[in-house]
């Protein structure tokens, strides 16, 4: 046995996180669901937790490859076959062992009397929201429909994200080229610069001083420096994981120029899309905010999600408890405020949805605009600045005849 820090939404929608004793993450997990608490997070307490380094051992599935599995999920459905016939021709005929496994084990508990919903959420890998779409289609009647609606939610989920990664392909070329560019020069130009002058009793500018020193440094450290660049980026991967550190870069994304209110606005997309597709399919509004406010990536926005939902079970209206939070923008809340009084909420979450996917396109595509030059500045500065103190010193030593 070991202990778990667990992080969950009480009754009244809280954020509480304590120790507790538990033999593996899903045990403590699935304790908790049974009691109708909302976990977010269960880690070992430290690095180090029951004498041994624990690593996460769960796997993911791929986001493209779950919803082609859907979408012919559905198609066999509508075609009248029973879901357990289903679920065996799928899993059959799945290249991806683990995946193949795991519908296995949902077919076995689906047959055992479970339903769908929960033989999924056993699985411990399938998104909140698709478990509480299933569970909602259960309870009316309509898998198919629900299914329906969730491979359109992921299908313009995949393309908006592709979108996104396509934008971002260009600066991440560039920036790569720096950094390969200035190992190159320090680890490889830079020494032989040094042993050229090192035949000359010459005294070389301070700059050219400082760069043989840095360049000399790097060859013979490299080894150590590239095992500390790889802890450090091991470390902060670490960190990030834990609740307080995920809480922390959330805050700080949020608060970086140009890209904090790119990373707003992608969240808030996020969340009316999912509102869209949960309101939709009959999920009643405060279940919906608690599953949308799990399934977020923003601590930021999933904690608000979770207050505003909390002031709903209390009498308020959405548009009150999100307005109460000020992370949403002012435009979103008002357009959530039209949605409720004219009660088309779920129409109204897909409009601002597609608005903020939009806008997250249009500031990126314009930040990236300016933001690729300045690479470019960034890459011509050093690698002129590099070149006039390795050159400096020959244009003195050939003026004063020493390189003749």
């Amino acid at each position: 046995m070991a202990e778990y820090l667990i992080k969950m939404a009480d009754e009244r929608g809280r954020i509480v996180q304590h120790l507790e004793v538990g033999g593996s993450p899903e045990e403590v997990r699935n304790r908790f669901l049974q009691q109708g608490y909302l976990v977010y997070s269960v880690n070992p307490r430290g690095i180090l937790a029951g004498g041994a380094i624990h690593l996460p051992q769960r796997r993911r599935i791929k986001l493209d490859q779950f919803v082609i599995f859907n979408q012919q999920f559905v198609t066999l459905i509508r075609a009248g076959l029973p879901i357990l016939t289903a679920l065996e021709l799928l899993a059959k005929r799945q290249r991806d062992e683990y995946f193949r496994e795991m519908l296995e084990k949902v077919r076995a508990l689906v047959k055992s009397g479970q339903l769908l919903s929960e033989a999924f959420e056993a699985q411990g890998t399938v998104p909140k929201i698709y478990t509480t779409t299933l569970m909602a289609g259960e309870k009316s009647g309509n898998l198919d429909e629900v299914l329906t609606r969730y491979v359109a939610f992921q299908r313009v989920n995949l393309s908006f994200r592709k979108k996104l990664l396509a934008s971002l392909i260009y600066p991440a070329i560039l920036v790569a080229a720096v950094i390969i560019m200035f190992f190159f020069l320090i680890v490889k130009v830079v020494p032989q610069f040094a042993e050229l002058y090192a035949q000359f009793d010459a005294d070389l500018p301070a700059i050219t001083k400082f760069t043989l020193a840095f360049g000399e440094g790097a060859q013979h450290y490299f080894f150590l420096i590239i095992f500390l660049v790889a802890a450090a980026i091991a470390a902060f991967w670490y960190w990030r994981r834990t609740p307080n550190g995920a809480e922390l870069l959330d805050k700080i994304r949020f608060n970086v120029p140009i890209f904090g209110q790119v990373w707003l606005k992608y969240q808030i997309a996020m969340f009316s899309r999912m509102m869209s597709t949960l309101l939709a399919g009959g999920l009643p509004l405060v279940q919906s905010l608690l599953t949308a406010g799990e399934s977020m990536s923003s601590r930021v926005i999933a904690q608000s999600v979770m207050q505003a939902a909390q002031s709903v079970r209390e009498g308020l209206p959405l548009y009150a408890g999100l307005e109460q939070r000020k992370i949403f923008p002012d435009l979103a809340v008002e357009m959530i405020e039209v949605g409720e009084s004219t009660g088309a909420l779920p129409v109204m979450f897909s409009s601002v949805a597609e608005f903020y996917e939009e806008d997250v396109q249009n500031a990126l595509a314009a930040a990236l605009s300016l933001i690729e030059p300045l690479i470019l500045v960034v890459m011509g500065v050093f690698v002129g600045a590099v070149l006039i103190a390795l050159y400096l010193p020959i244009f003195s030593l050939g003026a004063s005849g020493k390189l003749h």
